[in-house]
């Protein structure tokens, strides 16, 4: 697929541009600047007013303002003081201020008796008025040059105001009027300008409100962007989808011997996830859909109903975990579950070897296995299914969509269900899930019970280790997580042990100790010893962070809290409060706390709702941050923020699913215009998936 021929100018080098030679056009790459087709989409940050004055009587000092000036004496500095040069406007007579000028180069720019435009920031100095430093020097017959209202550009080293302001100039006069890819009803709703005035509007603002996301011109923009992106996802997903699904149809009978034997019912929320799976599984085309929910909102349990539904179709599920902790507690709690289903289930991980591994080979080939446990050792060669139906796999975003494809491929065409437990707020679900489906659990199973949460300052760390010696005593575990101080994992090592050693002094051989840096297998040791009961309190860093289960757990502490992300103190803080006994979390916390850590600390203790927190996240740390922009292949938008134009972000994704449905090699005028728009906005993954498709 071809770029359109419209959008060449914009594609050429920058040094095309007038004014811009080798060093400016590298020293523009700091603002992402590559091509003149950036420059379209690097907006102003902020404007100055400059609105001509009849006087600088007229404006409260300090304040930016405009006047036409009779130029008077020069003086150049006594010893190390400014170049003043004296003016007069229709009623005021003032000073313009040069620090280190050239006496000559000033002369020349405000000769004597000559009349001349200057607009700059006016102070009042010892009860004198000056302009220190005019941001423009103009002859009366180029006032026309100087806008009322001047934008205001980010800058990097080796870049002015004045440089990027014709540089943007130039860019504009090559952006032609393109064909429109926004639907005409939304269009007209929204009240947006076509995309060629839209970016010339953007550029010339004649007030602050011209600035705002809400302008029509900035909006118009965004929903490009957020449209481009969908189109983008949409694409992956028809690409994903198109290879041929497989009709999985269950009967509800090993669902039913399951739902019988628990001693409780499922949630709303749990049956309603149950059925959007069943209906994508036995639809024709490939499942590719999220389960999102909560720490502590039944999952496992979701998951495990649609492993049954391929099995009662005749084939055969896997269910897949980032680590071996993961996969055999996954094993343990599904154990249950599959013998009241009478399935057999197996678990195959890295440890199994020989004659061992060789009989669960052997046995899934024939489809005696109806369930596979494991960790990424099921992607290997020799893993053969006899007929995988479905894969589950846990926690996204240890994962990557090149393995989500890998682990399809294991299947003719396996269905594929993702699990998260990392509740994340809509408008970020669609951005960086916009290729899924989602099915969202947002209620908690009854008989949970809530866990108190209290602050507590560290200078108190006695009464905490008191505390817990006596509920030891009683028989209860504990979590004692330590900070990753600095990002070294060095010294996060010592701050665990030294934490651990302390521990021991106080409570005696009852304490165990995970860590980073121990090998993975005292890392497993650890842990076993911890949940089958051995050690009563386990001191560990983050580690931990990610679905360990130990019911008999109920009490969570948490050293320097204040220096953990909101998210990941909700995840830890779920790591208790899965048993009967009531559970308790401590966040530790070194006074004196920072505005933004107590808010943090409060919303934690305030509130138990995962999607309540992530939205607070959100608001306090911006999109990039919540999920970490290194792994979570969160685009980066220039003119759409996620955080507040989310509604626009679920209006591009209707659209561009529609869109696709209705044309999808976008060959339709408006499928091309769309075209255009990808390829302005350098979303190179959709062209090559439509020149694949």
């Amino acid at each position: 697929m071809s770029r359109p021929e419209a959008l060449f100018p914009l594609f050429a080098e920058l040094e095309t541009l007038e004014g811009i030679g080798a060093k400016t056009a590298k020293a523009m790459a700091g603002l992402s600047v590559l091509r003149p087709k950036d420059l379209l989409f690097l907006l102003p940050v902020a404007g100055v007013d400059r609105t001509r004055r009849a006087s600088v009587r007229d404006v409260l000092p300090p304040a930016t303002v405009t006047v036409e000036v009779e130029v008077g004496g020069h003086f150049p500095p006594r010893g190390k003081g400014p170049y003043r040069v004296m003016v007069r406007d229709a009623g005021f007579e003032f000073q313009l201020v040069y620090f280190h000028a050239r006496g000559d180069f000033l002369q020349k720019l405000l000769p004597t008796g000559q009349r001349r435009l200057v607009s700059g920031k006016v102070e009042l100095f010892d009860g004198i008025a000056q302009m220190p430093h005019p941001d423009h020097v103009l002859r009366p017959e180029e006032a026309a040059d100087l806008p009322g209202y001047e934008p205001v550009y980010p800058l990097v080293a080796g870049v002015t105001q004045k440089l990027l302001a014709k540089a943007i100039a130039g860019a504009l006069a090559r952006a032609t009027d393109l064909p429109e890819w926004i639907d005409g009803p939304l269009l007209r709703k929204e009240g947006w300008p076509a995309w060629q005035q839209a970016v010339r509007l953007v550029h010339a603002p004649t007030q602050a409100a011209d600035l705002a996301q809400t302008a029509p011109a900035r909006a118009r923009l965004a929903y490009d962007e957020l449209f481009a992106h969908q189109l983008t996802l949409s694409l992956a997903r028809a690409t994903l989808r198109r290879g041929k699904g497989q009709v999985t149809r269950g009967t509800g009978a090993l669902q039913a011997r399951v739902l019988d034997s628990l001693p409780y019912r499922p949630t709303g929320a749990q049956v309603r996830a149950v059925s959007e799976i069943a209906s994508d599984m036995e639809a024709p085309l490939r499942m590719n859909r999220l389960l999102q929910g909560d720490v502590g909102s039944g999952k496992t349990l979701v998951a495990f109903m649609a492993l049954l539904i391929a099995v009662e179709a005749g084939g055969q599920g896997v269910m897949m975990a980032p680590t071996e902790i993961l996969a055999r507690q996954h094993f343990e709690g599904l154990q249950p579950l599959a013998q009241a289903a009478g399935v057999r289930l197996d678990l195959l991980t890295g440890r199994d070897k020989g004659a061992e591994r060789g009989a669960k080979l052997r046995a899934l080939a024939a489809g005696d296995i109806g369930i596979l446990v494991g960790t990424h050792a099921v992607f290997q060669k020799d893993v053969v299914f006899a007929d995988l139906r479905l894969a589950v796999v846990d926690e996204q975003h240890r994962f990557g969509v090149a393995q989500r494809m890998e682990l399809g491929a294991k299947g003719a065409a396996a269905d594929v269900l993702v699990m998260t437990a990392t509740p994340i707020p809509r408008s970020l679900a669609l951005a960086s899930y916009g290729d899924m489906d989602i099915s969202v659990l947002d209620e908690k199973p009854a008989g949970r019970k809530p866990i108190r949460t209290a602050l507590i300052s560290s200078a108190r760390i006695g009464e905490v280790v008191a505390h817990l010696a006596q509920a030891v005593a009683e028989g209860r575990q504990a979590y004692w997580v330590c900070p990753l101080v600095e990002d070294s994992e060095v010294v996060d090592y010592a701050s665990a042990e030294a934490r651990f050693a302390a521990l021991r002094a106080a409570l005696g051989d009852c304490v165990g100790l995970v860590h980073g840096q121990m090998p993975a297998a005292d890392k497993d040791a650890a842990m076993r010893r911890f949940v089958a009961g051995e050690t009563a309190v386990l001191v560990a860093t983050t580690v931990i962070e990610v679905g360990v289960n130990v019911p008999n757990a109920s009490i969570m502490v948490i050293e320097r809290a204040e220096i953990f992300g909101l998210a990941q103190l909700h995840q830890l803080r779920g790591r208790v409060g899965r048993g009967a006994a009531a559970s308790t979390c401590l966040l530790m916390y070194q006074a004196p706390l920072g505005e933004a850590g107590e808010r943090r600390l409060k919303v934690i203790r305030d509130t138990e709702d995962g999607f309540r927190i992530s939205e607070e996240d959100l608001k306090m740390r911006g999109a990039g941050d919540l999920i970490g922009t290194a792994q979570s292949g969160l685009p980066r938008f220039r003119v759409a923020d996620l955080e507040r134009q989310a509604g626009l972000m679920a209006v591009a994704q209707t659209d561009a699913r529609r869109l696709l449905s209705d044309d999808p090699g976008l060959d339709s005028p408006r499928g091309k215009a769309a075209r255009a728009l990808l390829w302005l906005l350098d979303q190179d993954r959709a062209i090559r998936l439509l020149s694949v498709g």
